[in-house]
């Protein structure tokens, strides 16, 4: 089995390459990455990873890069994210058609099945118990509208190719190379150095997975025989308020950050409620969380070796005895 990874160097990425790499039966990892990325250290220098240096607006050349029939492309990369992802419409629009030369590029390279990285944001504001793959999207930025936007067309389009096309809503993930500015990331580095938190009264309830248990969701995706083309959310599919999540970090880190709780006002789009109704992911793959937040911030400050050990026979055993 061959595999094509996009945006390889990402968390997400790095989770579904650390899948593949458990698994014996993959003959070849086609990592997709930037020319001159800083972050090449992150994939392991192994036989069966053969890194493809393409910049995303060069997607459609792929074919010729790689050269070799493959069965699964992951499409992860996305251009434009982070704090700015949103100040910028055409950046996002961009995207949609990445989106499509990549299906365009797995359909030539042989795949069978064509796996995207979508986003919560897709849904906008809604503020409900559980958001499913059936509920009604409304996003409201350009960021999301783009996600959805490639989503949508990269289903529609791969039925006139014949390719399946599976679109993955990721919901709030955390883990190994977490961006430094999210919630999880910025609030352990200042914890770390014993620093004021400045916060809201903290109590959005949030859907929080860690990084290991996606890769496990999008690996058995893409090995899995299933051919059906739809959407699905990926989260861990219960909530905690954010409140109790700093708590939580602050504890196991034994921190003297003051918590500045309501220094912050919500903002007019706040999201008080973001849960994910995985049933439709477990039902369909027999998949579930097995890393609990406690262990992950464990994982991520150094748990140790031990630790991070434990955690993979336990996920092998979960899924065993499934």
């Amino acid at each position: 089995m061959n595999v094509v990874i996009t945006g390889a160097t990402s968390m997400i990425g790095c989770a579904i390459l650390d899948e593949f790499i458990k698994d014996d039966s993959i003959n070849n990892i086609f990592v997709v990455i930037r020319k001159n990325t800083s972050r090449i250290d992150r994939i392991p220098n192994l036989a069966k990873i053969i890194v493809v240096e393409c910049d995303i607006d060069n997607y459609k050349s792929l074919p010729t890069l790689i050269k070799t029939k493959c069965d699964v492309f992951y499409h992860v990369a996305w251009s434009a994210t982070g704090k700015e992802r949103n100040s910028n419409v055409f950046s996002q629009i961009n995207n949609i058609g990445y989106t499509l030369d990549a299906l365009y590029a797995a359909k030539e390279l042989g795949c069978y099945k064509f796996v995207g990285a979508g986003s919560q944001a897709e849904y906008g504001v809604l503020n409900i118990e559980k958001i499913s793959p059936q509920t009604s999207v409304n996003p409201i930025q350009p960021y999301g509208i783009a996600k959805y936007a490639a989503g949508r067309l990269a289903i529609e389009e791969s039925k006139k190719l014949g390719i399946c096309c599976v679109w993955v809503r990721i919901f709030s993930v955390f883990g190994k190379y977490d961006k430094p500015t999210t919630m999880i990331s910025s609030t352990l580095t200042k914890m770390a150095n014993n620093e004021h938190i400045s916060m809201t009264k903290g109590e959005q309830k949030w859907d929080y997975l860690f990084s290991s248990d996606a890769g496990r969701a999008f690996y058995l995706i893409g090995v899995s025989k299933k051919n059906n083309s739809r959407v699905y959310c990926l989260g861990s599919g219960k909530t905690r308020k954010i409140i109790d999540y700093v708590l939580t970090m602050k504890e196991i880190l034994k921190s003297d950050s003051e918590l500045g709780v309501g220094d912050i006002e919500y903002n007019q789009n706040s999201i008080m409620n973001l849960c994910a109704d995985i049933s439709d992911l477990s039902n369909d793959y027999g998949w579930k969380p097995v890393v609990s937040f406690e262990e992950g911030i464990k994982i991520i400050r150094g748990g140790g070796a031990k630790l991070a050990l434990f955690l993979f026979f336990k996920q092998r055993c979960e899924v065993a005895y499934a």
